[in-house]
């Protein structure tokens, strides 16, 4: 599988495995993880809140034996304080991400964190206290990278301006095309994206009738529910495998570093792998007929 270079010299597997979805049983979550390197998936993603830190333990675990090959990366997440009633508040500090990275440390059971990510984020956080605690890390030898998870360009750009992130994460997809307003400025500043949410909750899948009706019956961003329907059904003219246009839009640009794509049991993430293949195949010009049946989006809040 194609790896994708960050600054610091860390290789991202072009598709990743989005941990959240894995569950709380081993044996289970272990198995997908197992097929995940199979696949030549080398990048995990993870965070410290889900599960409760459960999620955390279940991928250090799976992956501990694989220490060795050097060719895996797991990226986690940081920056909402998780009480001792398991509750959680937004907390950017400085004190508190060099605190919870000790505690990411040990539920992952490595020395260092490859990719640490800010785990949201507002423009009225203490952003130079932040970004320094995260900068110290990497100095500290505790991290070899950072970067933010962010659907806000006003705190996108302020990390793209200020600090030394590698990557942004952001949902991303055919149809929420919005990150494509930042990729320029994204690439020119050699971040890499990291795209989430890439079948839009099952929205360009196979399944797309069924998440039309139980997910989207209100619509979304500028599409009401009959405008979505059309659109899916347009794109369908081009090629029906809807996953694998929307792979195949995401690895058209250069700044791409990893398809987060999540997995609740190994058949769903074989057919991710499946439709992943598939989309390599698929030519530019076919992508570009599809990107220019869905509407152009561009982030409507938080852009001051």
């Amino acid at each position: 599988m194609q790896k994708n270079i960050l600054k610091s010299g860390i290789e991202l597997s072009e598709l990743g495995l989005g941990c959240m979805s894995l569950g709380t049983e081993y044996d289970h979550a272990e198995s997908i993880i197992e097929r995940a390197l199979e696949h030549g998936i080398t990048y995990f993603d993870t965070a410290d809140m889900y599960d409760k830190g459960q999620n955390e333990e279940i991928v250090g675990k799976a992956l501990k034996k694989y220490q060795d090959r050097g060719d895996i990366v797991i990226g986690t997440k940081v920056g909402n304080h998780i009480k001792d009633d398991g509750s959680t508040f937004w907390d950017p500090s400085k004190k508190y991400i060099k605190s919870q990275v000790k505690t990411s440390l040990q539920q992952l059971g490595v020395e260092h964190l490859d990719l640490y990510q800010l785990h949201g984020g507002t423009i009225d956080d203490p952003l130079d206290e932040t970004i320094s605690a995260f900068d110290e890390l990497k100095q500290e030898g505790i991290i070899r990278a950072y970067g933010i998870s962010s659907i806000r360009p006003n705190v996108i750009n302020y990390y793209l301006e200020h600090s030394d992130i590698e990557t942004l994460m952001s949902q991303f997809n055919l149809i929420d095309n919005r990150p494509e307003t930042l990729i320029d400025r994204v690439h020119q500043e050699g971040v890499k994206m990291l795209a989430r949410g890439p079948v839009f909750k099952g929205l360009l899948t196979s399944n797309s009738n069924n998440a039309l009706d139980q997910k989207f019956s209100d619509g979304i961003f500028d599409y009401s529910y009959q405008e979505l329907g059309e659109t899916i059904a347009s794109i369908k003219e081009i090629d029906n495998n809807l996953t694998a246009l929307t792979f195949n839009y995401l690895m058209s640009h250069d700044a791409l570093g990893s398809i987060i794509v999540g997995a609740s049991s190994v058949e769903q993430l074989d057919e991710n792998v499946k439709n992943f293949n598939y989309a390599k195949d698929i030519s530019l010009d076919v992508t570009k007929a599809a990107r220019e049946r869905v509407k152009d989006l561009e982030y409507t809040a938080h852009v001051d």
